[in-house]
């Protein structure tokens, strides 16, 4: 299970490049094994409790709508990419579509 440090790191490396942290899912696992507060790691970012841990960062558009990418939170990296209108009346449907495509795809990946 990824750790704090590694977190850290992973948010840090995505501010880096202009990446926002928008949103958290954590399952209630590795929110208990994180052993801080989620707001000492995450600040005013909302933490949703999820089935699966990741994490939302979007960035300002180049062309065409806001680009918003959640990243798997383990230490194998894996993220999916959407370009979405935030105006969109869509838009939460859209960002539920990507998720479940992450949880469809990680979910996969476990070993039996």
């Amino acid at each position: 299970m990824i750790g704090v440090a590694a977190i850290r790191e992973i948010i840090a490396v995505y501010v880096k490049y202009g990446w926002t942290l928008r949103r958290v899912m954590l399952s209630a696992a590795l929110k208990k094994s994180l052993g801080e507060s989620p707001v000492e790691i995450f600040g005013d970012v909302p933490v949703i409790d999820s089935d699966i841990d990741a994490a939302w960062f979007s960035r300002p558009p180049v062309t065409g709508g806001v680009a918003w990418e959640i990243r798997h939170l383990t230490e194998v990296p894996y993220a999916l990419l959407e370009n979405i209108d935030e105006y969109d009346a869509e838009f939460e449907r859209t960002l539920q579509a990507v998720e479940a495509r992450l949880r469809m795809t990680v979910t996969a990946k476990k070993p039996a």
